[in-house]
């Protein structure tokens, strides 16, 4: 009997770990560098923008050097930066080509004029929602909230309205990648948050709990395209004592019915829209 000859897939421990993700190359550290700088309370100093990004000083001074050189960043006071004007350029030529955007406009001005408070268009991010559009209204509420806002799909109003509206396993493994810091709360938090998606499906708008926010509260309803997947959310956001449970049961339902004409308008118009970033960094 001869000799057993291994094949090289036999030879390979199946036990084995799997072999680690390639180690960013340049042009992965320079997008990390371009979302540090597109993030809100710029111009942002070299310290902060290499912790945010993780990377060395010395390398995220390079690459500023070369983005500012393309226009890209822009330095500013103390050595600090902030994102330069043809970024500024190119995320507006995208947002006035964005369908969705164009029709959230005139209804989160009418939103805006009938409540008092603040009325948003919000997108997701993988995990985060982005605020796209912003309007405030005359008072202000003092509350920081702006384009380029960003909070946790878990965290209030809008997220539970767009989590409510993906399928079942899509918002299932958002969920499941959620922070579990505190292991011991972890199960408690999800049981709250699929209570609440429940509710937010039975409605048709999200809207926080008292304990979510310390100082505001938001309320929300999914914009759909003609397939009826979210592409992202209309919101109110006021101080908590503003939009309260009697607030949210006059404002929800003219919420609701604004994201379903937009949605109507959507899936009635052609052209193009922006896409969801999963966590693999491709768009949906």
């Amino acid at each position: 009997m001869g000799k057993q000859v291994n094949s090289r897939s036999q030879m390979q421990d199946s036990t084995a770990p799997a072999a680690a993700p390639p180690a960013p190359g340049p042009v992965d550290k320079a997008m990390e560098l371009l979302s540090a700088l597109s993030e809100t309370g710029a111009p942002h100093r070299l310290a902060d923008l290499a912790r945010h990004t993780g990377l060395a000083k010395p390398t995220v001074h390079r690459l500023l050097r070369t983005l500012a050189a393309q226009g890209f960043a822009e330095p500013a006071e103390q050595g600090s930066y902030r994102a330069g004007p043809r970024l500024l350029g190119l995320a507006a030529r995208v947002l006035a080509d964005d369908a969705a955007l164009d029709l959230a406009r005139p209804a989160l001005a009418e939103l805006r004029t009938r409540t008092g408070l603040f009325a948003s268009y919000a997108v997701r991010d993988d995990r985060t929602l982005v605020h796209l559009e912003v309007l405030a209204p005359a008072q202000g509420l003092g509350l920081d909230l702006r384009p380029g806002s960003r909070e946790p799909l878990t965290a209030g109003g809008a997220g539970l309205a767009l989590l409510a509206a993906l399928p079942p396993d899509e918002a299932e493994r958002l969920l499941a990648g959620t922070d579990s810091s505190h292991a011991d709360e972890t199960p408690h938090v999800h049981e709250a948050v699929s209570a609440a998606l429940a509710e937010t499906a039975r409605r048709g708008y999200g809207f926080d709990s008292a304990d979510i926010w310390r100082d505001r509260r938001t309320l929300a309803a999914a914009v759909r395209d003609s397939a009826g997947l979210p592409v992202g959310t209309l919101a109110l956001t006021g101080l908590a004592f503003t939009l309260d449970e009697t607030a949210a049961e006059l404002y929800g339902p003219m919420v609701r019915a604004a994201a379903g004409a937009v949605s109507a308008g959507l899936a009635a118009r052609t052209g193009t829209r922006l896409g969801v970033v999963g966590s693999g960094g491709e768009a949906r």
